[in-house]
């Protein structure tokens, strides 16, 4: 056995699709800022990944 198991990389999980024809407008709308909301999210996780990574690359950046 290896000291290290490897693991495959998590995936996210799949948001369960609503039946929109059960939501009224309002409903819609409030599920639209939800969405964007989370969005929001995801975006503001990859850009601080993203600074992250490119300090990590300066740091280790071969001097020319």
């Amino acid at each position: 056995m290896a000291a290290f198991d490897e693991e495959e990389p998590r995936k996210p999980a799949r948001l369960e699709r609503l039946v929109l024809d059960r939501l009224g407008i309002a409903e819609l709308h409030d599920y639209i800022a939800e969405l964007r909301a989370e969005i929001a999210r995801a975006e503001a996780a990859i850009a601080a990944k993203s600074d992250h990574r490119s300090a990590a690359d300066a740091f280790f950046r071969k001097p020319q």
